[in-house]
This record gives C-alpha cells, sequence and structure tokens, in this order.
C-alpha cells in the first residue's frame, strides 16, 4: 500500500488546530507501520507500533489525569476516531492490520474509560481486528488485555469493549472449542471479581459490564449448541459454572439496589434449563456436584479455584426465585414444590441449610438478600416437616460441620445487621434451626444440642465478649421453652424424661458455665469486663438448678452432690471474693467508681441468690 493512499482525511485536516499535531502524529506512525510491512522490515514494523502504542497511551493518560478538562476528552475522540478511519478502511493492508492487532486491543480499550462515544468507537474497532483477524490469536491477545490492565485504567470502561471483542471470538472459533473457552473464562471470571468489589453505587459502567460478561455466557451456549455428545456436555457444563459465578458477582456488586439488578438476574436464570440446573438441585449443592465433576476432568481443584463463588451463586439463584415469582417462571420451576421437598427430607433440608451459609457469611452481599435468605429458611420450616431418614447417625456426623457453620454465619447476622428487622428473622432462624433438631430428632438431638453449645460458645470467646452473654441466654431460652414442652405432656413422666434428656438439658451445660465462671486459664473471670457473660451464665445456672430441684430431675447432674461442692467451692466462692473486692476498691464518688459499682449490682444480686440455693441443696444432703 502507497504511502499517498495514507494521506488524513479531509475532515480531519478541517479539525481546530489545537487537534492537528495530534493527527498527524498518528498519521506518522501509522505510515510508519505500513512502510515497514511494504518493506518487509519486521523490526522495524515492532518499533513503530512500540511508538503508535506510547503516542495512544500518552493521550489517554492526559485525558485520564485531567478528567475535568473536556478538552483532553476531546482530543481522544478525535485520535480515536481516524484510527478507526484507518483500520477500517477495505485499502489496508491485512498484514498492517495483524500486525496492530498484536497491541492495539489494549491500548484503545483505555480510551473506552474517556467517555460513552469513545467506549463506542473502541469496540468498533476491536470488532475490525476480531472479524478480520485470527480467532486463536485474538483469543490470546484479548485475555492478556483483559489480565494485566494499568491500573489507571482499572475499571469497567476499559473491560468492557474486551468482553465484547472475546464474546464474538469465542462464535468465530472452529477447533478444540471446550479447551479454548475453558482457558479464557478463568480470565473473565477474575475481571468480574475484581470490578466486583470496587464497584460503588454511582458506577453505571459496572452493570454494563454485568451486561457484557451475560453477551459471554451466550456466545458459550451458542458453541455449545453447535457441538456433539461429550463435547458438547462439557461445554454446557462449563456455562452453568460461569452463569452461577456471575449470578455472585451480580448480587454482590449491586450493593443495596436490589431493585437495579432485575434484568441482569432474568438474563443469567434463562440459562438454567439449558445447563439443566433445578432449584432443588441448586440449593442442595447437587447440581454443582454433577457440572464440578463434568468440567474439571485432570485439572482438578486447581481450575475450580477460578470459581470461588459457586454455592452462593447456586444459593442466590434460589433466593431470587424466592423473592419474586418473575425468576422462577422464567426458570420454570415451581417453588412450592422445592419447599414440599425439603420439608419432606430431611437430608436435603441439611443439604439447603448447608449451602445458605455462604449466603450469611458473605460480607459483601446486600442485606436485603440477607434478609431474604433467612426468610426463606423461615418458609421451608413452616407446615409439617418430616424427619425421616435412614442411617440417622451417619447422616447426622457428615453434616454436623457444615450445619454449625451456617449456625455461626446466622450469628453473624444477628450481630452486626443493621437493621432490627433483619436480626429479628436471623434470630427466628436461628432458634428455628436448633429446634427442629431439638423437638423432632430426639435421637441426635442430644449429640447436636451439644457439640453446638460447646463450638459455638468457643467461637463466641474468641470473637466478643457479648456475644457470649447473647448465646447462653438464647440456649436458657430453649431449656426453657424444652421444659414447658416436657411439662404440657401432663402426668407422662416417661415421656417428659425421654424429651428433657436427649437434648439441651444435658451435662454439657454445666460446662458452658464453667467456662465464664471459671476461664480455661484459671481464676475467676475478669471484671467488669466480662459482666454480661458472667450475669447470663450465673442466671443459667440458677435456672437449671431451681428446675432440676423443682421436678426432681438431675439430666444436667446440678443437684449431684460433686458438682454442688464445685459449684460452691470453685465457682461461686471465689467469684463473690472478686465482686466484694472490687466493690470496695470502688467507694470513690467519681463517675468510673460508680459506672464499676452499677455493672456489678446485678451481678451481686443473682451471685448470692445462687449461693443461698446451693447452700441449701448441700445442707439437704449432707
Amino acid at each position: 500500500m502507497s504511502v499517498e493512499s495514507l494521506r488524513l482525511s479531509e475532515a480531519s485536516l478541517d479539525e481546530p488546530p489545537s487537534s492537528q499535531p495530534l493527527l498527524l502524529r498518528l498519521h506518522r506512525a501509522l505510515i510508519s507501520c505500513s512502510t515497514s510491512i511494504e518493506a518487509g522490515d519486521f523490526c522495524q514494523l515492532e518499533k513503530s507500533v512500540a511508538k503508535l502504542v506510547d503516542f495512544l497511551d500518552s493521550v489517554t493518560g492526559a485525558a485520564v489525569s485531567e478528567p475535568d478538562k473536556e478538552c483532553f476528552e476531546s482530543d481522544g475522540f478525535q485520535v480515536l476516531t481516524e484510527l478507526q478511519r484507518y483500520i477500517t478502511s477495505p485499502s489496508v493492508d491485512q498484514a498492517v492490520v495483524d500486525a496492530l492487532s498484536l497491541e492495539l486491543p489494549k491500548a484503545v480499550s483505555r480510551f473506552a474509560c474517556l467517555s460513552q462515544r469513545c467506549l463506542e468507537i473502541t469496540e468498533s474497532v476491536i470488532d475490525r481486528f476480531v472479524e478480520s483477524c485470527s480467532p486463536r490469536d485474538m483469543l490470546t491477545i484479548l485475555c492478556e488485555a483483559l489480565d494485566s490492565p494499568n491500573k489507571m485504567f482499572k475499571a469497567p470502561g476499559y473491560f468492557i469493549p474486551l468482553l465484547s471483542g472475546l464474546s464474538k471470538v469465542f462464535i468465530s472459533i472452529n477447533r478444540r472449542q471446550f479447551e479454548q473457552v475453558k482457558e479464557a473464562v478463568p480470565v473473565v471470571i477474575n475481571v468480574l471479581k475484581t470490578m466486583s468489589l470496587e464497584s460503588d453505587e454511582e458506577d453505571t459502567g459496572y452493570e454494563a459490564l454485568l451486561h457484557r460478561s451475560i453477551d459471554i455466557a451466550k456466545s458459550i451456549q451458542a458453541v455449545s449448541m453447535k457441538l456433539e455428545d461429550k463435547v458438547k456436555e462439557k461445554l454446557r457444563a462449563l456455562l452453568g459454572l460461569y452463569v452461577l459465578q456471575v449470578m455472585a458477582f451480580v448480587s454482590i456488586g449491586i450493593r443495596d439496589k436490589v431493585s437495579g439488578c432485575v434484568n441482569l438476574v432474568l438474563e443469567l436464570s434463562r440459562f438454567f434449563s439449558y445447563c439443566n440446573l433445578s432449584y432443588l438441585s441448586l440449593i442442595t449443592g447437587c447440581d454443582i456436584d454433577k457440572i464440578t465433576s463434568t468440567v474439571v476432568g485432570e485439572d482438578g481443584d486447581d481450575f475450580m479455584g477460578y470459581f470461588p463463588n459457586l454455592k452462593l451463586g447456586a444459593s442466590l439463584s434460589v433466593i431470587w426465585g424466592y423473592i419474586s415469582n418473575e425468576f422462577s417462571e422464567v426458570v420454570g420451576e415451581d417453588l412450592a414444590a422445592v419447599k414440599a421437598e425439603l420439608s419432606g427430607n430431611q437430608v436435603k433440608r441439611w443439604q439447603a441449610l448447608g449451602m445458605l451459609r455462604d449466603i450469611f457469611s458473605c460480607v459483601n452481599l446486600p442485606w436485603e438478600l440477607k434478609k431474604q435468605a433467612t426468610n426463606f429458611l423461615l418458609w421451608i420450616f413452616e407446615g409439617n416437616i418430616s424427619h425421616e431418614y435412614d442411617n440417622k447417625d451417619m447422616e447426622c456426623s457428615f453434616h454436623m460441620p457444615s450445619l454449625f457453620a451456617t449456625l455461626q454465619a446466622v450469628q453473624m447476622v444477628i450481630m452486626y445487621a443493621p437493621d432490627s428487622v433483619i436480626r429479628k428473622y436471623a434470630f427466628d432462624a436461628f432458634r428455628k434451626h436448633r429446634a427442629e433438631r431439638a423437638e423432632r430428632t430426639p435421637e441426635i438431638g442430644a449429640t447436636f444440642c451439644c457439640c453446638f453449645c460447646h463450638y459455638l460458645l468457643a467461637f463466641a470467646f474468641l470473637s466478643s465478649r457479648n456475644q457470649i452473654a447473647i448465646l447462653i441466654d438464647c440456649l436458657r431460652g430453649e431449656m426453657h421453652m424444652e421444659n414447658c414442652r416436657s411439662i404440657s405432656v401432663g402426668n407422662q413422666v416417661i415421656q417428659a424424661q425421654t424429651s428433657a434428656s436427649t437434648t439441651f438439658w444435658n451435662a454439657g451445660v454445666l460446662e458452658l458455665v464453667e467456662l465464664v465462671l471459671r476461664p480455661p486459664k484459671g481464676g475467676p473471670p475478669s471484671l467488669p469486663e466480662y459482666g454480661d457473660a458472667v450475669l447470663s451464665a450465673l442466671n443459667l445456672y440458677r435456672f437449671v438448678l431451681i428446675t432440676e430441684s423443682t421436678g426432681k430431675t438431675n439430666w444436667t447432674g446440678v443437684v449431684s452432690k460433686n458438682n454442688l461442692q464445685k459449684a460452691y467451692n470453685e465457682w461461686l466462692l471465689p467469684l463473690r471474693t472478686l465482686v466484694t473486692g472490687i466493690a470496695a476498691e470502688n467507694q470513690d464518688y467519681d463517675q468510673l467508681a460508680e459506672d464499676t459499682v452499677c455493672a456489678l449490682n446485678p451481678i451481686e444480686l443473682v451471685l448470692f441468690r445462687c449461693l443461698e440455693l446451693v447452700e441449701e441443696k448441700l445442707n439437704h444432703a449432707g
């Protein structure tokens, strides 16, 4: 191609004088690339392309460093427009286009960060490369550009045209489709992961980026539909993994604008039927195991590391269907049937509870979605609940870690939710989850409740002393309700004994009290720092002692002589010495002393009552 044919268009020569130097520099750089191709000087070609890239970077760098000056955006727009005219010209040598395609996608994508009009032209330039260059080469080039953005341009606008081009490249691939798509998908997920954490409520670019990520899914589906047999199934499974991961990113990135992502969720939900994903299998985790085994092959866990939020995306997919029938209708699911299955199958219900843990524990997820998840949990416990299953002990042992982790996650919602309504729903879910084991599955109840109390209280000691008091009060409330249920049986003492002896009324309760009143490090607890926890532990001990004495039972062992002497000598007397000593040291009339004494008053009151009760029982025993 002759140098004469590279003359600037008449339109560009009519630009303002301030813009002409930039356009002339662009013109010279393009001429240098063309002449190097004509001369067959590939070493010079590499240098010419590098200079062109440096020039383009200087234009975008100036515009980004001073975004308030519209003249820089205008300069960028003029340069990008002229570059587009050159790239799309039918007279341009294909060898020049191939050479430019190696470096320009990354450089021109930076222009997309300047304005909407620059983004549109950038997409046109990249589309030109995709249409005219090797799909396999463009796949590598675009992935490299996505994987290594400049820090100044680490924004949705930079990635949008690259993802748009990648979605078109997928369609053009004719060989080894699954392998090549599998290589590219982790790059896309990494981009979405980064942007989901950095987006803010006013960032409209993130929503556009998510729409481009859905275009990627549509392209994968289109490629899959052209294939047959095992390759088709593998690509369809990969699509399922990708969709679930994007569902998590959509839910995380929207912040508190839950209503703003309806269209995105609808688009993602439309892939479920093609990927053979059902609400029941998603909420129990069965679909994840199935499609994962189809995709991973020899890569195993290394490849699955690129999908950190699969369980979160799967459970959120069902929660979105619970939020609105619009989503479930798109999927073709009947949530009532899903509820009936979960209510009627103990193991599947446990699996669902384990999946919901990811929602409750995700710190970046909007509180509204956590609220809906707690409502869903309460919903599946409504009505008639079946507890029939085989191999009870084995199933309980297998699911115990997951169930306990879910309860920990719900507890975090109770503690940190900003809205009282959310905290209430979470607390109701917390109690419902435990109560159904205590009431309905007595064979498992004792093991579950005992382990729950030990591990959850140990967790509280590592996190917040206020949580200790809340957990102990929660336990006391459960024991009170359990005792009321036993009494309601009437005079059927055997039934009452069976109910009480197999749930929270066991020796583990005294161990919990001891953890607070006589900490593992030795000595009495630290006061007034752990005042709330100590008061809750004393109230629990008093409640258990009075209840067991009145009912003439000893399920916890609280009324046995050895335990009474231990509580009196090792817990209560040392605590009384500590409390009276602190009170004596704070006789001054300053504010700190008054606050300390006021904090100790309720502890002292309950402590002396516990001492009286224990002394009375010991006298009778003696």
